[in-house]
């Protein structure tokens, strides 16, 4: 039985090599979403994806060669007509039932909804806990609980996802860049738990542990400080400062002088405090015109 829901939605799928996975998951989602816009973004696939996709009468973007999936997630961002937009993987993980769910949460208000999965979920265990680790480091930077950092499946409203995709990188962090993002212009973001299933057979993740996992470290770091200078900025700054502090009384208490690693500690915490100043300020520009949008969006509604 088709499911029926008010809005005027995409559905976007990057797809590198997936054609096994698209066989049975485009059926689904024609079945169940039969008003939705499906777009395939083939990210120089090697196999039949392009092939399989058309096959379905579904649309078709395709790149000359592999970019990496954040560079498929944006083309298909730029392409998608729906005033929603709904990322979900390729690969047969996310079920295509979930996207009533999600969409149900997105119309009590919020500007995006996350498919949080459960620690059966993950990947492996190493893979849990890497994503556990991040999500309680970008909670920190961002203020805000994070559920789920890394999770592919979600609906945004296309406008706002729009305006962040000069900051999304082409390879595989964009879910960190874009809850981050959202979270720091003060778009409201929910999550819905999900449970996702086993890649397909012929499917297998791009994602490297240890490779990958450093670049959402630093992609974190980023985003924190670009979004939310202080919170990177001032605890380094109250270090610096307090062991220049301790170290003067320390050497005053034993040796009666002020030395010039003391001094040299006090100025790094001031340049450091003034520095997050200064990018607090700047920062402030990418929440321009979001306010507006959000306005836009509620009277429309």
């Amino acid at each position: 039985m088709a499911t029926s829901n008010p809005f005027k939605f995409s559905i976007v799928l990057p797809a590198r090599n997936e054609a096994f996975g698209l066989k049975s998951l485009l059926p689904e989602l024609k079945r169940l979403y039969p008003e939705a816009e499906i777009i395939v973004v083939n990210d120089g696939s090697t196999d039949d994806t392009e092939a399989v996709a058309r096959a379905q009468g579904v649309r078709v973007i395709s790149h000359p060669y592999a970019i990496g999936n954040g560079a498929a997630i944006k083309t298909g961002a730029r392409h998608a007509n729906g005033e929603i937009i709904v990322f979900m993987d390729a690969d047969g993980q996310h079920d295509p039932e979930d996207i009533s769910r999600l969409l149900a949460k997105f119309s009590e208000g919020y500007e995006m909804i996350v498919g949080s999965r459960d620690g059966a979920s993950q990947a492996s265990l190493g893979r849990h806990g890497a994503n556990y680790f991040y999500s309680r480091l970008a909670s920190r930077m961002t203020g805000y609980t994070i559920e789920d950092l890394t999770s592919g499946f979600r609906v945004v409203r296309a406008r706002h996802f729009q305006k962040f995709l000069y900051l999304l990188p082409n390879g595989f962090s964009y879910p960190t860049t874009i809850t981050m993002a959202f979270l720091r212009s003060g778009l409201p973001v929910a999550y819905v738990p999900i449970r996702a299933g086993q890649r397909t057979t012929n499917s297998r993740s791009h994602i490297r542990l240890f490779h990958d996992g450093m670049r959402f470290f630093v992609i974190i770091l980023k985003i924190g400080a670009l979004f939310s200078p202080m919170r990177l900025f001032f605890p380094v700054s109250a270090f610096l400062s307090l062991s220049g502090l301790g170290l003067y009384v320390y050497n005053y208490a034993t040796q009666g002088r002020f030395t010039n690693m003391s001094a040299f500690l006090l100025l790094s915490g001031l340049f450091t405090f003034l520095m997050g100043i200064l990018s607090e300020q700047i920062s402030s520009l990418h929440y321009r015109g979001v306010e507006q949008d959000l306005r836009r969006t509620r009277r429309d509604d």
